[in-house]
Parts: C-alpha cells; sequence; structure tokens
C-alpha cells in the first residue's frame, strides 16, 4: 500500500516557490553576464567557434527571413486599409498614416519579430541544449578542457540576438514602404509629406526607445530559452513547476511585456 504523498503546510510551499523563482532568475542574469563577457572577448572567436557561430547565425535567420518578411508587409497593407478607410469614414484621414505607423512600426513588428524568432530558432535551440545537457555532451566538452558555454551556448545566444534584430529591421522598411505604397500608390506625390510625417514620428527620444527595445527583446528571446535548457529540468512531471521549461517561458513572455509596457511609458509619457 503507497504511503499518502506529503502535504506541505502552505508557508513553506511558499517559501519553496519563490526561492525557485529567484533562483532561476539568478541563473538568468548570471548567465547573461557571462555571455556578454565571453561576446566581448576576442579570445572567444576561434576558428571552431566562429565556424559554429556562423552555422548558427545562418540556420536562425535564413530559413525564416523571407516567410516573416511576407507576413509582415500583408499585415501592414491590411492593417493599414482597415486603419485608412475608418479615419475617412471619421474625418480622421491626415492622422491615418502616422497611426499605422505608430502601431505597426513602433510597437507590432519588434515584438512580433522577437516572437517568431523565439518559436522557430531560440525555444528548439534551448531544447537542443536540455538534450545536449541530459546525454552528457556538454559534461564530454568539459572533461576535454572546452568551455559548454563557449562553444554550444553562445553561437546560440548570438544567432538568436541577430536573427529577431535583421527580422525586426528588415520587416519595418518592408512595413514602411508598404504603408506609403497603401495610401498613395505608385506615385512620389506623397513623398514630401510621408517624409515629414515620418520625421516628426521619429523624434530622437523614440527612435532611442525603439532601438533599445528590439535590442532588449532579442536579448530576452535569446538568452531564457538558453538558460532554460542549460539550467532546468525536461522532466514532464515538473512542466508546471517554475523551474521547468514552460517556466522559462513564462518568464521570457513576462521579461516582453515588461520591455513592452516601459517602451509605453517612454514614448508617451
Amino acid at each position: 500500500m503507497n504511503a499518502a504523498p506529503l502535504i506541505l503546510p502552505l508557508p513553506e510551499r511558499a517559501w519553496r516557490l519563490a526561492r525557485r523563482w529567484a533562483v532561476a532568475w539568478w541563473r538568468i542574469l548570471y548567465l547573461g553576464a557571462v555571455v556578454m563577457v565571453l561576446m566581448l572577448s576576442p579570445s572567444s572567436y576561434s576558428r571552431a567557434t566562429r565556424w559554429r557561430l556562423a552555422r548558427h547565425m545562418y540556420q536562425d535567420t535564413a530559413p525564416i527571413l523571407l516567410g516573416f518578411t511576407v507576413l509582415a508587409a500583408l499585415l501592414c497593407l491590411v492593417i493599414t486599409r482597415i486603419v485608412v478607410v475608418t479615419a475617412q469614414s471619421y474625418g480622421l484621414s491626415r492622422y491615418a498614416l502616422e497611426m499605422v505607423i505608430r502601431v505597426l512600426v513602433l510597437e507590432l513588428i519588434p515584438l512580433t519579430a522577437a516572437l517568431f524568432v523565439a518559436m522557430r530558432a531560440t525555444i528548439p535551440n534551448g531544447t537542443q541544449l536540455a538534450l545536449m545537457r541530459q546525454s552528457g555532451r556538454l559534461e564530454a566538452l568539459r572533461q576535454r578542457g572546452a568551455d559548454p558555454v563557449r562553444m554550444e551556448l553562445m553561437p546560440r545566444v548570438v544567432a538568436g540576438v541577430y536573427a529577431s534584430i535583421t527580422l525586426a529591421a528588415l520587416s519595418c522598411v518592408v512595413a514602411l514602404a508598404v504603408a506609403y505604397l497603401g495610401v498613395y500608390g505608385f506615385n512620389t506625390a506623397g513623398l514630401p509629406g510621408y517624409t515629414r510625417m515620418f520625421g516628426q514620428v521619429f523624434t530622437p527620444q523614440i527612435t532611442l526607445v525603439f532601438a533599445l527595445k528590439t535590442v532588449f527583446f532579442s536579448l530576452a528571446v535569446a538568452l531564457i530559452p538558453m538558460a532554460a535548457g542549460l539550467y532546468e529540468s525536461g522532466d514532464a512531471r515538473q512542466a508546471l513547476q517554475p523551474d521547468s521549461e514552460l517556466g522559462g517561458l513564462a518568464r521570457m513572455f513576462a521579461v516582453l511585456l515588461l520591455i513592452e509596457v516601459a517602451s509605453l511609458m517612454g514614448n508617451y509619457y
């Protein structure tokens, strides 16, 4: 006869929960600091590391670049049409294009690019890292005198950051072009007004906030899944606990939400 499971008192369960969350966040911050130091160290870019880095950058960016760019163009075209028609019905057509640029380029595309890279590249890379850890490959690298963080984790993080920034930058350019074509068509008559409106939207403050948000988005989606793969258990029985891979995804979405809220405050308050 199996013994009944031990039910811990509520204060102890709360303490264990808080401790697991604190350890998980500390690991992310620590790993981020280590990766930043390695990225800035010339000794990290040996011949083998450069080859791994180039391979991961290509694999994480090239297969999804065209698809996401087309998706962003279609999304921009649909949203532009909806906003322009709605604004015209209320006599606010002069504000329609500015609204499209603010909502789509400043807010939606960087977040969508980060999530797209996370789902297609960094989360699978984190799973690969977890499988490598469980199979003993990372420990074998340590025994041979190699640093697993330098050899396996850093190239994946750098590739994730590169993919997110590349997708966001290219898609923003495509969205700006599609928004202009959706309103003015294939002529240059509206180009002076469009460039003037663009300058009014992208002030130095908003441009700085936009750049920082894109960089922090890319760091979050590149680093947090790697931390989950390097440290945390892949046991399915632990999937609902904060130190599981699902907990890593929850932390990634929480960080993205905090970055988005901070950017909104920086842009509009």
